[in-house]
């Protein structure tokens, strides 16, 4: 696993997480099909 962040323009590394499909969604799936844009709200649902 590396902790380097991504730069600007440079492709994510492929990653899976659980969906409310009930099953696991890997980014990979969407490779060459649509665009995908990631949030990420630390703390999120949380009372902080």
């Amino acid at each position: 696993m590396s902790l380097n962040p991504i730069k600007v323009g440079e492709k994510a590394p492929d990653f899976s997480l659980p969906s409310t499909l009930d099953r696991d969604v890997s980014l990979n799936e969407f490779l060459g099909k649509k665009n995908v844009v990631l949030f990420f709200f630390p703390l999120a649902f949380t009372p902080v």
